[in-house]
């Protein structure tokens, strides 16, 4: 949305007119680049610099502010070392506030979390993700496309074996 917002603008904009600059030194475009990592971080991590071109970003889409204080919120509950159903209590607290914000992309999220409610449930009674599934399937692709491909399936094993155990 806010890529086809600044889209819109920058084509119904004058070109001879320079973009506007803001208090830091950066147009819109450059901020909105710059944010993508700062926006995927704990406000409490920001750089000066960050914080000021959040507080800039923030003031010009308020939806963005909404999103990452939700995202955070998020965030929050799955470093907390609460009981699974304490965590079932706030993530339905959560689903209320993202369904109060007129956003879809989060209301995907609910749908994901809702469908697969008992496995994320499972995270909090171990505290135990399949990152290390992940990161072996990770290596066997790998392996996989360095041999281009697999001929002799046996040998393939063997060789996995041989390397991973």
């Amino acid at each position: 949305d806010i890529r086809r917002q600044l889209i819109a603008e920058d084509n119904a904009r004058d070109k001879s007119v320079p973009p506007v600059t803001y208090s830091n030194g950066e147009t819109m475009r450059q901020i909105l680049a710059r944010s993508k990592h700062t926006l995927m971080m704990s406000q409490n991590k920001w750089t000066d610099i960050q914080r000021h071109r959040a507080n800039i970003l923030f003031r010009h889409y308020p939806i963005l502010k909404d999103a990452y204080r939700l995202a955070m919120e998020l965030r929050s509950i799955f470093n907390s070392k609460i009981s699974p159903a304490k965590a079932m209590g706030k993530l339905n607290n959560w689903y209320e506030k993202v369904s109060a914000l007129a956003n879809n992309n989060f209301r995907s999220v609910i749908k994901t979390f809702k469908k697969h409610a008992p496995t994320i449930l499972n995270y909090f009674r171990r505290r135990a993700t399949n990152a290390s599934a992940e990161a072996f399937n990770s290596k066997v692709k790998i392996f996989r496309s360095q041999m281009r491909g697999v001929r002799d399936r046996d040998f393939f094993i063997f060789r996995l074996v041989k390397l991973y155990a």
